[in-house]
C-alpha cells in the first residue's frame, strides 16, 4: 500500500472512530490505540506532504447531532495537544523556550520568565457558554470547535452555571460538564437503567432533549477559560479569579510552577490523589501563566502552542473473551455479560465485563474469542471498548438468544432491549423483584437476602411477592439451615415490614423509572397510595423531575391488569402506609448538601438521609468544596480531614444529636 492511499484508509478508520467517541460517546478503541493511529497519519502527511482538508489532524472535534440546532462559536475553541510521556512533555518546554528567547532578542519589549499553570484535565463534555449584558444567552458543545450543538435547556439544570453575571461585555466561556462520581452511585441506586461511566453520563444528559433526565443526572460544570472579550487579563491566573469573582466554578487545585522538575514533582502527587476526588480526570493540563507570552505563541492549526494536556495512562488491558452469558432482571430485560480470560487490575482480578445490549456486540465486532479492549474506571465493572482486530482468525459470532435462557419463554424485542414476557413465573425477574421490594430502602425485611428467596422459591414454591405475608413459623423451619431463632427473626421482620412509609412502598413495588428520591416526590405530592394510582400524566408531570416518558411509565404501570391485582392482593395482607401529612415536611434544609460519615449510635445512616431529604436538604456520597455540613459520628476517616481542609461546618457530638432530635421532631 502507497502512502496516499494508507493516509486515505486512516483518515477513513480514524473519522469513524472520532464519530463513535465524539458523537456518540461510545468509543470503540482504547486511548492508546487512537494515539497510535493518529500519530501514524501524522507521521504519513509529513512525510508525503500531503495535508487534506478533511484529515482528522486539521479538525477539531466531532459531528453535530442533527436533532438539536446548530451554534457558531464566536470564537474558535481549539483542542489540546497531548504529551503522553516525561519526554514529550520536556519537549514542550524546551520549544516554548526557543519561542519565548528568539522573541525576547528581536523585541525591546520582553517577556517574562516562564512560569506554568497547572490544571485537572476532566474528562466530560466540553461546554462554551456565551454571556452578553451580564445575561447567559446560550450554552453548546465544542462540536467541530466551530459549530456546536445547541444545549442552553440542558445546561441550565446545571446549578454551579450562573444564569447572571457583573461583567456586561459579550463573553465566551468555557468549561466542562461532569458528573460526579458520587451523583453516578446514588443515580445507579435509584434507577433500573444503569450509567455505565461519569463521562458517557454527563454526555448524555447533556444530549438528552428531556431536560427532567438531565436535571436528574445532578450535573456540575468547572470553568477554566474566557474568549472574544474586551477585558484585558495579565496572567491565567488572574483570569480565574474574575471567573471565581463572578460565582463561576473554579476547581480549587491550579497550581503555578516555574521548571520542568516542579511539574514532574506536580505530577506525581496529582496521579495519586486524583483518584480521591469525586470527579473523573484523565490528566493535566499545564498552561504558560503570561497572556503576553500566550499571545506571542499563538496557535497551530489545531492546538495553541502555550498549552499542553499530559495524560495519565489509562487503565485499559487488552483480553481474550472466553464466553457471554444471557441475564434476566426484574423488568424482564435480558442483557449480556462478557466472560473473560482473567486480568489483573492494579491488584484486583477480572474476569467478566459490560456488554449493554445485542447492537453493542454488534457495533463493537465482538466475537467469541475475540481479543478486546476492556477499561475499568472508579471501581466499576469494566466496560469492553472494541476487538484488537476485527479479521482475527479462530473467532466465532455471538448468537442473539431467541427464548429466556432461564423460563425458554420466546423473546421480544423492544426498541434497544430483548425482553422475557413472562413476568409470572421467570424465576431470575421474581427473584430480582422481590429482592428489591425486602431491600433496606424498600420495606427492609431484614433476612430476606437472595439467597433465602431462592430457597423460599425452590423449596415452599413461593411465586410471588405477596406470598411472603403467608410464610408460617413451622414453613421456615422445614428449610435447610432455619433454626427456630433464625426462622422467628424472619416471621418478626416480615411482620414488621407491613408499617411503613408510603414513599417505601412506592419505591419497593418497582415502577419503571422511579428511584427513591422519585418516590418520595411523588408520596409528597399524591399523599395517599389511592390517590397516586389513579393519578394522570397531567398531574404527574407537575413533579420538577418527571417528564412526559416516567409519567407515562407510571400511568401504564398502574393500568396493567395483573400489577394493579397483585398489588390489591398485596395490600389485603394487612400492609398499613404511613400517608403523608401535609405539615409532614418543610424546606428547612433546602440547598444545603450534607456528608455522612462516621458510626452515629440510634441511628442507621438511610434513616437519617431521609430525614435530610423530607426537610429539602441533600446527601452526597463523598465530600467536596459543595458540600455544605459533614454529619460526623464515631470512628469517622478521611471525609473529616478533608472537611477540615475545605472549612466545612462539622456537626459532631450533642451537636450532631441535637440536630437530629430536631429533625425527627418536625
Amino acid at each position: 500500500m502507497d502512502k496516499k492511499q494508507e493516509i486515505n484508509e486512516l483518515i477513513k478508520k480514524i473519522e469513524e472512530l472520532n464519530y463513535h467517541y465524539y458523537t456518540l460517546d461510545a468509543p470503540l478503541v482504547s486511548d492508546g490505540e487512537y494515539d497510535k493511529l493518529y500519530d501514524r497519519l501524522k507521521e504519513l502527511e509529513n512525510e508525503a506532504d500531503i495535508h487534506s482538508d478533511n484529515s482528522p489532524t486539521q479538525k477539531v472535534g466531532g459531528e453535530v447531532l442533527e436533532k438539536f440546532e446548530k451554534h457558531f462559536h464566536i470564537s474558535r475553541l481549539y483542542s489540546q495537544d497531548k504529551a503522553q510521556n516525561y519526554e514529550e512533555l520536556k519537549e514542550w518546554i524546551e520549544r516554548a523556550n526557543r519561542l519565548h528567547g528568539s522573541y525576547n532578542q528581536t523585541h525591546k519589549e520582553k517577556l517574562p520568565d516562564l512560569e506554568f499553570v497547572m490544571e485537572y484535565k476532566f474528562d466530560g463534555l466540553t461546554i462554551n457558554l456565551t454571556y452578553e449584558d451580564g445575561k447567559l444567552i446560550n450554552a453548546a458543545t465544542r462540536g467541530n470547535g466551530i459549530v456546536g450543538e445547541e444545549i442552553s435547556a440542558q445546561a441550565k439544570t446545571i446549578k454551579s452555571i450562573p444564569l447572571k453575571i457583573e461583567e456586561q461585555s459579550l463573553l465566551e466561556i468555557q468549561g466542562e460538564a461532569l458528573m460526579p462520581l458520587s451523583e453516578l452511585e446514588r443515580y445507579n441506586k435509584e434507577n433500573e437503567f444503569q450509567l455505565k461511566n461519569a463521562r458517557n453520563a454527563a454526555a448524555g444528559a447533556l444530549r438528552n432533549l428531556d431536560t427532567n433526565e438531565t436535571r436528574k443526572r445532578n450535573l456540575t460544570a468547572y470553568f477554566y477559560n474566557i474568549s472574544t472579550t474586551n477585558l484585558d487579563f495579565s496572567t491565567e491566573l488572574e483570569m480565574l479569579d474574575f471567573l471565581k469573582n463572578e460565582n463561576f466554578n473554579i476547581h480549587p487545585y491550579h497550581k503555578l510552577v516555574k521548571t520542568y522538575d516542579e511539574i514532574i514533582l506536580e505530577l506525581d502527587k496529582i496521579e495519586n490523589e486524583r483518584n480521591t476526588i469525586d470527579i473523573l480526570t484523565d490528566g493535566v493540563v499545564i498552561k504558560i501563566n503570561d497572556k503576553k507570552t500566550q499571545e506571542v505563541l499563538g496557535y497551530t492549526n489545531k492546538f495553541p502552542r502555550w498549552s499542553v494536556a499530559f495524560k495519565f495512562e489509562a487503565e485499559e488491558y487488552t483480553t481474550t473473551l472466553l464466553d457471554v452469558v444471557w441475564n434476566v432482571g426484574r423488568t424482564g430485560k435480558v442483557t449480556p455479560s462478557a466472560i473473560l480470560e482473567p486480568v489483573d487490575f492494579s491488584g484486583a482480578t477480572v474476569s467478566r465485563a459490560t456488554l449493554n445490549n445485542y447492537d453493542d456486540i454488534l457495533r463493537k465486532k465482538v466475537r467469541i474469542g475475540s481479543t478486546v479492549f476492556i477499561r475499568r474506571s472508579n471501581d466499576v465493572i469494566p466496560e469492553i471498548l472494541g476487538v484488537v482486530d476485527e479479521r482475527q482468525e479462530g473467532t466465532k459470532p455471538i448468537e442473539k438468544p431467541s427464548h429466556c435462557p432461564y423460563c425458554n419463554t420466546d423473546l421480544i424485542e423492544g426498541n434497544v432491549h430483548i425482553i422475557c414476557p413472562n413476568s409470572i413465573s421467570c424465576t431470575p425477574q421474581l427473584l430480582a423483584r422481590m429482592q428489591h421490594y425486602a431491600s433496606r430502602n424498600a420495606m427492609d425485611i431484614e433476612g430476606l437476602s437472595e439467597k433465602t428467596i431462592a430457597q423460599l422459591m425452590g423449596e415452599l414454591k413461593i411465586e410471588d411477592i405477596y406470598e411472603i405475608y403467608d410464610l408460617k413459623f413451622p414453613d421456615l423451619l422445614k428449610l435447610d439451615r432455619f433454626g427456630r431463632k433464625k426462622s422467628q427473626n424472619l416471621i418478626d421482620a416480615i411482620a414488621e415490614s407491613k408499617n411503613r412509609d408510603l414513599n417505601r412502598f412506592i419505591y419497593a413495588i418497582g415502577i419503571p423509572n422511579v428511584g427513591e428520591r422519585t418516590a418520595r416526590d411523588l408520596a409528597n405530592k399524591f399523599k395517599t397510595f389511592d390517590n397516586l394510582r389513579h393519578a394522570n400524566v397531567d398531574q404527574l408531570v407537575e413533579i420538577d423531575d418527571i417528564g412526559d416518558i416516567t409519567a407515562l411509565n407510571i400511568v401504564e404501570f398502574f393500568n396493567d391488569k395483573k400489577i394493579s391485582n397483585a398489588i390489591d392482593i398485596l395490600l389485603s395482607k394487612g400492609i398499613n402506609l404511613n400517608e403523608v401529612k401535609n405539615d409532614d415536611a418543610s424546606n428547612e434544609l433546602e440547598n444545603l448538601t450534607f456528608v455522612i460519615t462516621g458510626t452515629i449510635e440510634d441511628y442507621k445512616r438511610e434513616d437519617i438521609k431521609e430525614l435530610i431529604e423530607k426537610n429539602g436538604g441533600k446527601v452526597t456520597g463523598s465530600v467536596s468544596k459543595n458540600t455544605d455540613i459533614l454529619l460526623c459520628g464515631q470512628k469517622a476517616g478521611s471525609k473529616l480531614t478533608k472537611a477540615k481542609d475545605f472549612g466545612i461546618e462539622v456537626y459532631e457530638g450533642d451537636k450532631l444529636y441535637n440536630f437530629l432530635n430536631e429533625l425527627e421532631g418536625k
